[in-house]
């Protein structure tokens, strides 16, 4: 069955016609425990290096792991060791904050303490639904520390690209659209230039009244293309094409990758900041065999854990992943070429826009 599916995938794909901006279908098995949270994508992807707060961050994210499998003891011992960071390495947790943020840092890790122990208790329980609430409320904690943790933004992209719109920090994105709403969290410290792209965009209300984009793939809904002949935006300013660079991070790395595809360079299953892992990954389209070419035009990839799963995904580094859905999945599976986007506004984040001089 398996090497059945795995066949599929590698034969099964999505042509395309050359004015078409859209994205492969090709995959392969997961490989290790690949996360498929989009919220724990997103605080592994801060530009932070603590090794007390992922040790915390680890902890309370396992509990879901564990809830599944209804293992209770598990549970308390990953709530135990996390009571045990917010306490016995309190100090190491503030020392990756800066000083003037440090009072509220420590306030947060108080709260953070507190609510671990009312989650032991809650756990003794067996109360699956209050311990998957409490555990999201810790994590929402644990997410402004860590973001308390940021400093700066931690490099400049190459100057070929300086006349583009970068977003340095992240970004939430709110799309109205004819079945409900979508929000979408896009982050610049992994792909500043095609997060800038998305945000620029949207404050200009290119997205606005566009349909969705016809796609003979259900694992793919697309939108951005501008009614007419073209294909993606066209700067007032310059009257011509803004082309996009195929942009990702690989774990590890200082600076994202610009151009190549990993494979181009030599590396194999990149393993990437921001993988195709969750449901509603946010990423660019690009034209066939053209990976910089991309432009308006944006994708949502549905992953379905059955017939795609998660880890070393073959799409990783063929398409600029910038950012995910955080709220609106039943919104997304509902949407066909019929519908549309009734506005997109960007609703957090829009001082870390950075226009060109």
């Amino acid at each position: 069955m398996r090497l059945a599916i795995l066949v599929i995938y590698f034969i099964t794909m999505l042509f395309m016609t050359p004015a078409q901006a859209t994205p492969i279908q090709i995959s392969m098995l997961a490989q290790g425990d690949a996360i498929t949270d989009p919220s724990s994508l997103l605080r592994y992807s801060l530009p932070i290096d603590n090794e007390s707060v992922r040790k915390l961050q680890k902890d309370v994210e396992e509990v879901a792991k564990y809830l599944r499998g209804k293992r209770w003891t598990a549970i308390q011992s990953n709530l135990k060791d996390a009571y045990l960071v917010t306490t016995l390495r309190k100090e190491s947790l503030l020392a990756g904050v800066p000083e003037a943020k440090q009072p509220q840092a420590e306030t947060l890790i108080d709260q953070i303490n507190s609510k671990i122990t009312e989650l032991k208790t809650i756990a003794q329980t067996k109360d699956k639904e209050q311990v998957w609430e409490k555990r999201k409320l810790i994590l929402n904690d644990i997410t402004i520390l860590e973001e308390l943790m940021v400093q700066g933004f931690p490099y400049e992209v190459p100057s070929e690209y300086s006349n583009l719109p970068q977003l340095k920090g992240r970004a939430t994105v709110e799309i109205e659209t004819t079945q409900g709403s979508l929000t979408v969290v896009v982050d610049g410290y992994s792909a500043p230039i095609n997060a800038g792209n998305f945000v620029d965009l949207v404050n200009k209300g290119f997205y606005d009244g566009l349909n969705f984009v016809r796609n003979s793939s259900d694992f793919v809904v697309q939108f951005g293309k501008p009614e007419g002949k073209e294909e993606g935006f066209i700067d007032p300013k310059t009257g011509s094409y803004r082309a996009i660079p195929l942009e990702y991070l690989v774990k590890g790395d200082e600076l994202p990758t610009y151009g190549s595809t990993p494979e181009e360079l030599g590396i194999y299953l990149a393993d990437l900041v921001l993988p195709f892992s969750a449901y509603g990954t946010l990423a660019l389209a690009s034209p066939e065999n053209e990976p910089n070419g991309g432009s308006s035009q944006v994708f949502f990839f549905k992953f379905d854990n059955e017939l795609s799963p998660p880890g070393f995904n073959l799409m990783d580094g063929r398409y600029s992943v910038f950012g995910y859905l955080m709220d609106g999945k039943t919104v997304l599976e509902k949407l066909t070429p019929d519908d549309k986007i009734v506005s997109a506004k960007v609703v957090n984040g829009s001082e870390n826009l950075v226009q060109p001089s």
